[in-house]
């Protein structure tokens, strides 16, 4: 099996902690030693242990002389567990493939650095996949605020309303918006839409495990039994008093004035455009008018039912 193949599984088995690892990343690691695997962890808070130190464990003294392939660079400091790096070289792991180096500023580069020490070949992907997986976090840990993710439904106009119709898009692209809050720690909009549509803003039909905080970024009151929080500060000040408070993934829905402004203040790091197959012809444009052009990295496109989601990036993840 190719090296691409076992780190493939890694990123699977990462998956599994999904919204289980609380203010820690996540993280798959697999063992591999005479072509065969024989070690695989993924990290989970409740199980405290580390990806690493799981698959290790498995892989028990075959270990040694074997290629780990890990999603995240191997932690080097002690924090609730003692320092992942340290157990791989005492392991006897030969070589190390890792996906993306850890933004957090106690590793950053310290634990390849440890392994390289030690003798252990390290080859650094910085894969997209991996970053991707946890963009959120990195963004969190790295620069003390959430990521942002902008999603609006447009016509092929670019345009959000159009009139006669409560929707936009299809079916299938509202039930993706519902995932995407129930994925979130916050979903926001304008005082303007508060205004207008009186959003609920929570996640339904998705059996989501817990529901976002709501939040209305602007100047108030909000309206009598408004379940939202609002947020009246500078933006990068709220932003970065919600990643005190633990928000990580922030969606946002609001209309042309908070996505100008949020884009224009350099706080938007994901865009998400379900596209429906409509010109409307007339109508607000999904953005207003911006002071300088922005590159787009990394655009995907694919079916969403009868629309398309696009989706691209502001900031490498």
């Amino acid at each position: 099996m190719p090296d691409d193949a076992y780190f493939q599984r890694a990123l699977e088995l990462a998956e599994r902690g999904r919204g289980k690892t609380g203010d820690h990343p996540l993280v798959g690691a697999v063992v591999v030693a005479g072509g065969e695997v024989v070690g695989e962890g993924w990290y989970e808070y409740d199980l405290v242990r580390h990806a690493e130190i799981a698959a290790l464990e498995q892989a028990g003294a075959r270990a040694r002389g074997a290629t780990l392939y890990v999603t995240l660079e191997p932690c080097s400091h002690h924090g609730r567990t003692p320092p992942c790096a340290d157990a791989v070289v005492a392991a006897g792991i030969a070589r190390a493939v890792v996906g993306a180096r850890d933004p957090n500023p106690f590793v950053d580069g310290r634990g390849l650095a440890r392994l390289r020490s030690a003798g252990v070949e390290v080859e650094l992907l910085d894969d997209l996949a991996a970053r991707r997986q946890n963009e959120a976090w990195r963004t969190w840990k790295r620069l003390g605020r959430p990521f942002v993710t902008y999603k609006a439904a447009v016509t092929l106009d670019s345009r959000v309303v159009v009139p006669g119709r409560r929707w936009l898009s299809g079916e299938e692209s509202r039930r993706r918006v519902h995932a995407l809050r129930a994925a979130s720690d916050a979903v926001a909009v304008g005082m303007g839409t508060v205004r207008a549509d009186a959003p609920r803003l929570d996640a339904r039909g998705v059996g989501a495990v817990r529901q976002p905080r709501r939040l209305a970024f602007g100047h108030g009151p909000l309206p009598p039994g408004s379940e939202l929080e609002l947020r009246s500060g500078p933006l990068d000040g709220e932003l970065r008093a919600l990643a005190a408070e633990g928000v990580q993934a922030l969606l946002l829905e609001g209309g042309p004035t908070l996505a100008t402004a949020f884009l224009e203040a350099g706080l938007v790091d994901k865009l998400l455009l379900f596209v429906a197959p409509l010109l409307a012809g007339s109508g607000p444009h999904v953005l207003g008018p911006l002071a300088a052009p922005r590159e787009l990295l990394h655009l995907r496109a694919e079916p969403s039912g009868e629309d398309v989601l696009l989706e691209a990036y502001l900031h490498e993840p």
